[in-house]
């Protein structure tokens, strides 16, 4: 039986209506048609769709918080991005924010080449959406937020699509991050075609299939090149994986940022003029061009960078384990021969501890006494269990060498001369 409201009664709490990404497929997904999901704290699980200024003000929309934007890149088949869902809790379990996942199915799905030419398209739309909420437009009762509070997250093509919004809005917006930026169709395109270090106050990319779908150039202010860029530990490394060939190092950014997100580890890197470099021990520290302060992956303001101005296009390294939570400890090691020797000698040194055995070759040129490398293990060095040194002699029929050299050994871990 239904009766009027009396007085002191409190009137229901409409339901909240929660909307999914659309999907698409080869025949119908080409034409542009997107969605803005508005994801909070209050229901990291419920994304609402907002069309109008209106809408936005009838949401949970807090002005006070930061805004991020995540926005997806190309879809082959039409389907919902599998990480989402996990990537806005994430976010959500990280930092209060609103969270707006940019829902671009349609356009970005069937053949690569018809998403790049929405990624303008796309870009002026995510413009328009957030010149509903940003100071200063007015006629459109925008809700206060300020341009440096957003935050935009572009994974693959997205990575391009916030470098355009960025672009719009003068370079005006706090922080763009690419999650392993796409390399097809941008590697040589205009600054103002892709993403760069002028498209936001801070622009970060973390690069982890530079050989492949990912970008090899430098985009941000600071570029981390995961193991490398490429070749990610635990991926295949055979063409017969099918799809996960394909895919496994592109994805492995957003799976490394949803780990840190997760409160796993701080994934620290070092600028270097190369990984190779990197590897060999010649980067010990991030006094240059950081003074000390070494980039972090993460939410941390400027990826823990304390310098003004912001440097442009540094390369930074670091290693990572084969899966989540990915973290490792890199520690220097280093070996000095007593007396040099005649031919280059070659030392594995292995770090063992909590049943994960790490290796690294370190090489002293003939003639000299020192050699160095960069080892990197799960587990601090105060919770190595044992290291192993072994020297390599080579055997030939008419000269053979010493089984056995002497020296000293020495590991410190990176960075070297943090205080």
């Amino acid at each position: 039986m239904s009766r009027d409201l009396l007085e002191g009664d409190v009137p229901p709490t409409p339901q909240t209506k929660c909307t999914d990404f659309q999907n698409a497929n080869l025949l119908r997904g080409t034409s542009l048609r997107v969605q803005f999901l508005l994801f909070t704290m209050s229901d990291p699980s419920c994304g609402q769709l907002v069309e109008e200024s209106s809408d936005i003000q009838n949401t949970g929309f807090n002005a006070t918080l930061e805004t991020k934007l995540v926005i997806h890149g190309f879809r082959a088949l039409g389907t919902k991005p599998s990480w989402i869902d996990k990537f806005i809790g994430a976010l959500l379990q990280a930092t209060d924010a609103n969270v707006v996942a940019v829902d671009w199915v349609y356009g970005s799905t069937g053949v690569y080449f018809s998403a790049v030419e929405n990624v303008v398209k796309l870009g002026l739309e995510i413009s328009r959406f957030l010149s509903k909420l940003l100071v200063g437009v007015e006629e459109l009762r925008a809700l206060g937020v300020s341009q440096s509070s957003v935050h935009i997250i572009g994974v693959s093509l997205g990575a391009h699509v916030a470098g355009m919004v960025g672009h719009f809005y003068k370079g005006q917006l706090g922080r763009i991050t690419g999650l392993d930026p796409a390399g097809p169709e941008y590697t040589r395109a205009s600054l103002e075609e892709r993403l760069d270090a002028g498209d936001a106050l801070f622009v970060e990319a973390i690069h982890t299939d530079t050989d492949n779908l990912g970008i090899r150039i430098p985009v941000g202010h600071v570029d981390y090149f995961v193991n490398g860029g490429q070749d990610q530990p635990g991926c295949p490394i055979f063409i017969h994986a099918g799809y996960s060939y394909l895919i496994c190092d592109h994805m492995r950014a957003v799976h490394l940022y949803i780990s840190v997100l997760e409160n796993s580890c701080p994934l620290m890197a070092f600028p270097c003029t190369s990984y190779k470099a990197f590897l060999a021990g010649h980067c010990l520290d991030c006094f240059n061009p950081f003074l000390l302060s070494c980039p972090r992956i993460g939410l941390v303001e400027q990826g823990g960078v304390k310098i003004e101005p912001l440097p442009k296009e540094v390369k930074v390294y670091l290693q990572t384990t084969s899966k989540a939570p990915y973290c490792v400890h890199h520690n220097l090691v280093e070996f000095y021969l007593q007396e040099p020797r005649n031919k280059d000698t070659c030392i594995t040194v292995t770090f063992l501890g909590s049943n994960v055995t790490s290796s690294v070759k370190i090489t002293i040129p003939r003639q000299q006494r020192h050699g160095k490398g960069v080892i990197a293990h799960p587990n601090p060095q105060c919770q190595i269990n044992q290291v192993k040194l072994k020297f390599q002699a080579s055997h030939r029929v008419w000269k053979k060498d010493r089984t056995t050299i002497i020296g000293k050994f020495c590991t410190a871990p990176l960075p070297v001369n943090d205080k």
